[in-house]
């Protein structure tokens, strides 16, 4: 499988930390983390991903861990999420690639799959809405309000980051192992996280993603569609997102199949890693994978 390798690559005017592994002359996937991850969180992926002969990056997204981290809070606004993959994507010289996202990284690979389709060979999302239909569920469903409460608190500037940072990160510690199954974050884990967290700006920067939800910019131009091969993995059990998003999701996508996972949570790759690997295995493979 190869050593993991740390580079920094140049796309949409900013660095990112990129950790790459497998054979170079392979089909590049790329693995893209959500909040409050980096890299390390697709660490079971990556590693039979290269086994089975694939190109792999994980990139820290801009605003996390080792990557750039721009001061305003519109720099982290969907559409320069989505134009830093579309870069990145065009500087692996690969002509597609295979996309897959876990919470925000599927939030932003949704949008890479409707604003650049022609990087894309297929697309992967694991417990992570299309933005229209989280929209709508939000419209017309006061729980979904309730679940996604802690957005509101995010949008107060300064306190969340300071609220985070005290007692090396317990707030967020226990908040991540409270919302998995028990068992899932060893020590080790939460330990390369709390380094994470601890880069310079990383918090507030992590934090911008949430606050620049309410200046996201979608220009009439991007088509609310997917027309790319599309899969959802789904952990019934997320406290955030409910399965419903996963359904109303896949009304977006021209071609799009989904699998629902009854005992994971909103971690679901870190809970079950084998069946994910499977499950992404088999789609990129044969396209049919087993429900």
């Amino acid at each position: 499988m190869g050593m993991q390798e740390h580079k920094s690559i140049e796309t949409n005017g900013i660095k990112l930390h990129v950790v790459q592994q497998g054979p170079e002359d392979g089909q590049l996937v790329i693995l893209l983390h959500g909040f409050p991850e980096f890299w390390y969180g697709w660490n079971s992926q990556m590693s039979e991903l290269a086994n089975k002969g694939f190109r792999v990056w994980a990139p820290d997204q801009r605003g996390y861990n080792l990557s750039d981290k721009p001061k305003k809070v519109s720099d982290y606004r969907t559409d320069h999420l989505a134009a830093d993959i579309a870069g990145l994507i065009k500087a692996s010289g690969k002509e597609k690639v295979i996309l897959v996202g876990h919470d925000w990284g599927g939030i932003v690979a949704w949008r890479v799959a409707r604003e650049y389709p022609e990087l894309l060979q297929k697309l992967i999302i694991l417990n992570a809405p299309h933005e229209l239909a989280m929209s709508n569920q939000l419209l017309t469903h006061p729980l979904q309000i309730l679940k996604s409460s802690y957005i509101a608190f995010f949008q107060l500037r300064g306190l969340p980051e300071k609220l985070f940072g005290m007692s090396n990160w317990k707030v967020v510690e226990k908040a991540l192992v409270a919302s998995s199954r028990k068992g899932t974050f060893s020590e080790e884990d939460l330990q390369k996280y709390r380094t994470a967290w601890s880069q310079p700006g990383a918090m507030r920067s992590m934090i911008n993603w949430y606050r620049a939800l309410v200046s996201n910019y979608t220009s009439s131009d991007v088509p609310s569609r997917v027309t790319v091969p599309t899969f959802l993995v789904w952990g019934a059990k997320d406290q955030f997102l409910g399965p419903e998003l996963a359904r109303k999701s896949l009304e977006f996508c021209d071609d799009g199949r989904g699998v629902l996972l009854g005992e994971a949570t909103h971690w679901v790759h870190h809970e079950e890693p084998e069946r994910v690997n499977k499950l992404i295995l088999d789609f990129i493979i044969s396209e049919e994978p087993p429900l």
